[in-house]
């Protein structure tokens, strides 16, 4: 049987790692002889992966977990 923590660490172990194979995928993109794009492309790609980055990361904190209740009344 494994445990919380083994699971844990197999899981994030291979996810981590497919995040850095599409990283490194998504770099490849770079090559301007191969393609054309703009700065704000760029700006905008990056933009987007900051925010999911730090919204991942909020998960893992109890203040990013309070935030995502509801509540009816403060």
């Amino acid at each position: 049987m494994e445990s919380k923590r083994e699971k844990f660490v197999r899981i994030v172990e291979n996810r981590t790692n497919k995040i850095i194979d599409m990283l490194r995928l998504l770099g490849n993109c770079a090559n301007k002889s191969n393609y054309d794009y703009t700065d704000a492309d760029v700006q905008k790609i990056f933009n987007t992966l900051e925010k999911e980055l730090k919204a991942a990361r909020l998960k893992y904190s109890a203040v990013g977990t309070e935030e995502d209740k509801f509540k009816l009344v403060r």
